[in-house]
């Protein structure tokens, strides 16, 4: 079974910025396309942010975070980061990632990791 660990969050001020990792095990990383998702309280969880499987050539961003984040991903350490920039209060939620179908967007696994809360506050 895939494990997730997510970790990086953190209080931050608006305009600050953050680096979440995810690191997966228990199967072949390099051969799942993974995303970035939150959950802000009282809404549903969506996707931030995926990249594609092997070298990650390609990525794609909701529009609300496109130009702030950035997805990466290092195969020989079996981990999926998020570099967020430019931080606003409307970033504020918890984080997870998970392996997901490239073509629709949506998660692969049924278990999540435990998040990372990320608050974006002054």
């Amino acid at each position: 079974q895939v494990q997730l660990v997510e970790s990086g969050g953190d209080l931050v001020q608006p305009g600050g910025s953050l680096r979440l990792s995810c690191v997966v095990s228990g199967r072949i990383f390099s051969i799942y396309a993974m995303g970035w998702y939150r959950q802000a309280p009282g809404k549903q969880r969506g996707l931030v942010a995926a990249i594609t499987n092997g070298g990650g050539g390609f990525k794609h961003y909701v529009d609300s975070v496109k130009g702030r984040f950035t997805i990466s991903r290092d195969n020989a350490k079996n981990t999926v980061y998020l570099q967020m920039n430019s931080l606003k209060p409307e970033d504020t939620a918890v984080y997870y990632c998970n392996p997901l179908n490239w073509l629709t967007k949506t998660p692969l696994c049924d278990y999540w990791g435990q998040g990372t809360q990320v608050t974006v506050s002054s």
